[in-house]
């Protein structure tokens, strides 16, 4: 277990203690480091990010995991999720380690922006305020879409939702009550509107920061999730300007003349175009996820990336390594924090990307089908395919919306979110859906357009014994920590 004691010298009450942080009792509020400055404020506010990792417990759980078989690596999270069982267990990489860490990021969020009241607010806090409301509305966002239903607005009103938390804790024992997805909802929104005007751009690392183009990211995520596609073109064409081709993640040129070892730094580097928001999280997913036994096997790996892109016979741009045990994109390095040089002994750390141009693009040219817009959609979808089809020639490649509808033809019933898709429209939102399947591969944003969009999944073994996952499986919002429960939070039905 690791304990959860951050950094600038002060230890911070969290919603939900694990058992390692129980020296943090001995600080007493009065002994405090007091946060009396801007640049106190914006030290603080670094650590309203979750230190954790998402994708090793949420990629598993989709169909982009598959069983490579008894020979492969067994590890429990990847095992667990894979069948979709509920697990309690805090260590790194687990789902309770995540909640844990993004109600430490809030605690950190909510610090900084008491602090700021204090300080009596002003045009100079003004760009702190606005990034800790927008990391508090985007980890609250994060709790809600793995803890709770997927929004709708027909049952969102009695849906159970998670802890909206909006004050420090200064108690060790405070009692909170999960309310509903709709109020969850609507919190998440005030922060969005309160704080989206006031981010900045004004950092030494940006990328590591809600820039003005990371907020405006993460508003068309939200909108996306809500189903308000104006707003979604809206905070879109913030982010991607009159050249969206340019921002995005080019596995077509550039990454195809890249090594593995290049791509892994790449993909996670601050000069990558197409990476608005990293986060540098205690995971030991950059040594495990290539070789874990449910991942990417060599029939999954034929069926996403080797069997053609359907653009003129032309193949996917992105590059697969490794053998049949340890196929993957290469997304993950690992950087080791030392504690103890003498006993080798420290942490391991990821940066994951939260937020790309390539997710914007696809949520704005969804929100264009949506609205019937279907010429803006095919124009985002080609820019697009330029950057992830190999040999992609803009002269022959253009695809027009018939071509596009045929590629992605898709069967009535797939999808069912809680709004009607057009007979008309399906096509397009499939070939999305689809394209996004692909580009976040081993990233855990799948899931969410599983529960989105109400998919079912289908876990084959090795052996070829099925697993279902229904259309409304209650296992698509995972179990509340067995801790948060002994705080009286309702735990979801099973």
């Amino acid at each position: 277990m690791k304990t959860n004691i951050k950094l600038i010298g002060i230890s911070l009450l969290t919603l939900f203690m694990i058992s390692s942080c129980e020296d943090s009792l001995d600080e007493i509020p009065d002994n405090r480091t007091q946060i009396d400055t801007a640049e106190k404020i914006a030290e603080l506010i670094t650590l309203a990010y979750p230190a954790g990792t998402y994708a090793p417990f949420l990629a598993p759980m989709t169909d982009n995991a598959d069983d490579k078989g008894p020979t492969a690596n067994e590890q429990r999270v990847n095992t667990e999720m894979y069948f979709w069982r509920d697990v309690n267990d805090n260590n790194t990489d687990f789902p309770t380690d995540y909640w844990n860490e993004c109600y430490e990021a809030i605690s950190q969020a909510n610090h900084a922006l008491q602090a700021i009241e204090e300080l009596g607010g002003g045009s100079e806090l003004d760009y702190l305020k606005g990034e800790a409301l927008i990391a508090r509305a985007y980890t609250h966002f994060m709790l809600v879409n793995i803890w709770s239903k997927t929004y709708d607005p027909s049952t969102a009103g009695s849906d159970l939702g998670i802890p909206y938390v909006t004050e420090p804790e200064n108690i060790v024992i405070k009692d909170y009550t999960r309310g509903t997805v709709k109020e969850v909802y609507e919190k998440i929104e005030a922060d969005i509107v309160a704080g989206l005007p006031l981010v900045t751009n004004s950092y030494d690392i940006p990328k590591f920061h809600f820039t003005k183009s990371a907020a405006n990211a993460f508003a068309s995520r939200f909108y996306l999730f809500k189903g308000d596609w104006e707003k979604v073109v809206q905070y879109s064409n913030e982010v991607l300007g009159d050249a969206p081709a340019d921002l995005l993640r080019d596995w077509n040129g550039k990454y195809r003349g890249f090594t593995f070892a290049q791509i892994g730094n790449e993909y996670s580097s601050t000069a990558e175009v197409a990476n608005l928001l990293l986060v540098s999280g205690n995971s030991l997913y950059a040594r495990n996820y290539a070789g874990s036994r449910y991942q990417l096997s060599s029939d999954l790996a034929t069926s996403l990336f080797f069997s053609g892109s359907q653009v003129n016979g032309k193949g996917w741009g992105y590059r697969v390594f490794g053998n049949d045990l340890f196929l993957n994109l290469p997304k993950y390095v690992e950087y080791f924090r030392t504690t103890n040089a003498a006993a080798n002994i420290g942490f391991a750390f990821v940066n994951s990307v939260l937020l790309t141009t390539d997710e914007v693009l696809l949520n704005r040219a969804e929100a264009y089908t949506m609205l019937g817009q279907t010429g803006n959609a095919v124009n985002d979808l080609n820019a697009f395919l330029s950057k992830k089809v190999r040999d992609y020639d803009a002269a022959t490649d253009v695809l027009t919306v018939d071509q596009l509808n045929t590629i992605h033809a898709v069967a009535e019933g797939i999808y069912t979110p809680f709004y009607t898709i057009d007979t008309e429209k399906l096509a397009l939102i499939n070939g999305i859906v689809e394209y996004r399947r692909r580009e976040f591969q081993n990233e855990g944003l799948r899931w969410f357009d599983i529960k989105r969009f109400n998919l079912s999944v289908i876990h084959e073994d090795f052996f070829d014994n099925e697993s279902i996952l229904t259309k409304t499986d209650n296992r698509k919002q995972l179990q509340i920590p067995v801790d948060a429960q002994s705080f009286g939070l309702q735990q979801n039905p099973r």
